[in-house]
């Protein structure tokens, strides 16, 4: 299954690939100034013109496809270039109360508070190491062969399909452990605190997209609200989509926690860069992403404005190229066959062995 394709790195190899790294972060991060600021309040800008045409032709029936659409993107952006980025503290250095980590809260039923712990912290941290990042499965899925198989991985393809559907839900959800909950490793009273704080997030979005626009409208109250429905569905199917082109497809690595011991700073970055995939496309693509279709350099760089992660791209890449470290890119529609792929593979048990098979999952074995 596994085919070894990544250069086996030395310490001192690892120590000056972390160099330019580092490197290529102090040097985005000493030009960033009014440009991005710009940048950013701009796509604002545009996202709360979105929302008010949204909900604006919610009161014209002929225009409801038009209206779902216009809805559709502005809580796109909302989720994936603005709140995802705004959290990761990419635009802290502005000083703008609006687009702060600490203040931000996004348009998903998930409290931005609970996320910026299980992505910012958990995530971006222990990516892709088996038994840390939770991200791998959602606790839900078996996505790697180290995942022992079981039963009620037959399942695989529909629990994709309903977390794919109710995206923001299961986002919500991922740190309750409802799979240790069951398995008796965690009590419901270690999750008392998180479930009110769910709930409380519930209760707003759901009087705002259930009820109260809805109501606006008067006796379009029933259009209405199945547009604010299907607008969330669209921003659901597209956010996993993308997130799991970015670390699921063919050749994106998973890691032990022996592995990831006493990680110097070069091996943190080596494991960042084969934990995550690119997906190749236009301008438009990375937008309605987030650049998160720069899942590389968003792992690498983390709290850099996203819209820097085209321009050192290359370079990135270039110097995967000197080390010999495969680069995963491709385009969308072959990262996502690649993905659906591997769930219907994971659905079953693993039958031949790592080394034989030139398939999906690189589980590479590090060096360091």
């Amino acid at each position: 299954m596994t085919t070894d394709t990544h250069t086996r790195m030395s310490d001192e190899q690892l120590e000056k690939f972390g160099e330019e790294m580092d490197a290529i972060r102090q040097r985005v991060i000493a030009d960033l100034g009014e440009a991005d600021a710009t940048y950013i309040r701009g796509i604002v800008k545009k996202q709360r013109q979105l929302e008010v045409a949204g909900r604006a032709l919610m009161y014209l029936p002929p225009a409801w496809p038009l209206a779902v659409a216009s809805l559709s993107v502005s809580k796109i952006l909302d989720n994936m270039e603005i709140g995802h980025n705004v959290m990761h503290g990419q635009y802290d250095w502005m000083g703008d109360p609006g687009l702060n980590s600490r203040m931000y809260e996004w348009d998903n039923v998930c409290p931005s508070s609970q996320w910026k712990y299980s992505h910012n912290y958990i995530h971006h941290t222990f990516t892709n190491v088996l038994g840390k990042d939770r991200d791998i499965g959602y606790g839900i899925l078996r996505m790697d062969e180290d995942q022992k198989w079981h039963p009620y991985y037959l399942g695989n393809p529909v629990y994709a399909f309903l977390l794919m559907v109710f995206f923001e839900w299961g986002v919500a959800m991922h740190d309750l452990e409802v799979e240790n909950l069951v398995a008796g490793k965690r009590s419901i009273s270690e999750n008392k605190a998180l479930h009110a704080g769910i709930m409380k997030k519930v209760k707003t979005q759901a009087l705002k997209d259930y009820l109260l626009f809805p109501a606006l409208t008067g006796p379009l109250f029933p259009l209405t609200l199945a547009g604010n429905a299907t607008a969330n569905l669209v921003r659901n199917v597209w956010a996993f989509n993308i997130i799991f082109c970015g670390h699921f497809p063919a050749g994106v690595a998973t890691f032990s926690e022996e592995e990831c011991e006493d990680e110097s700073r070069g091996h943190w970055y080596y494991r960042q860069l084969l934990g995550s995939a690119n997906i190749s496309g236009s301008k438009l693509l990375h937008l309605m992403s987030g650049n998160l279709s720069h899942q590389i350099e968003h792992h690498l760089f983390p709290d850099i404005p996203a819209r820097r992660y085209p321009e050192i791209a290359e370079e990135v890449r270039e110097i995967c190229e000197r080390y010999g470290i495969a680069y995963n890119t491709g385009p969308l529609h072959r990262q996502l066959g690649s993905v659906a792929k591997k769930i219907c593979k994971m659905a079953l048990p693993t039958r031949r062995s790592k080394a034989t098979d030139p398939g999906t999952v690189v589980d590479h074995k590090l060096a360091a």
